[in-house]
């Protein structure tokens, strides 16, 4: 059994967004040599996240919407974690929206579902963080 790991530097410039790292992640893929077997792509910061859906602009739109209405930014003072740092509802982001994903490999592709994308969800920005792909198989 083989295995590949590659870390993908991230640096959203706002303090929230969506990125498609579908591209990243198939070119990880080829470089792997893997056919058949297993992809982790998860978040390496605790304010970040990594999911699977549908690259559809207004989905993105009704994630940052409820998102916050589920942990708004802000009053910062509704935290009792916020006093250095002002970023708790970014942890809470975080939870709902996980940490990372599992894909299949099949024949050298990504065993993807119709219109199924990888997302890195950044709740905290505008600084570098980590994405690592780890990929085990033949």
């Amino acid at each position: 059994m083989k295995s590949y790991r590659k870390v993908l530097e991230m640096n959203v410039p706002a303090r929230r967004g969506f990125v498609n790292i579908t591209p990243q992640v198939e070119a990880a893929l080829r470089e792997s040599g893997i056919a058949e077997g297993l992809m982790l792509v998860n978040a390496m910061n605790i304010t970040s996240s990594v999911f699977i859906n549908d690259d559809e602009s207004g989905l993105h739109r009704d994630y940052e919407a409820w998102l916050e209405k589920l942990a708004p930014e802000k009053p910062y003072s509704m935290y009792h974690h916020n006093g250095f740092e002002d970023n708790a509802d970014a942890h809470l982001k975080r939870t709902v929206m996980g940490r990372e994903v599992v894909v299949a490999v099949t024949k050298g592709q990504m065993d993807f579902g119709t219109w199924e994308q990888i997302f890195y969800g950044e709740f905290d920005g505008k600084r570098t963080k980590r994405v690592m792909i780890k990929i085990i198989g033949e």
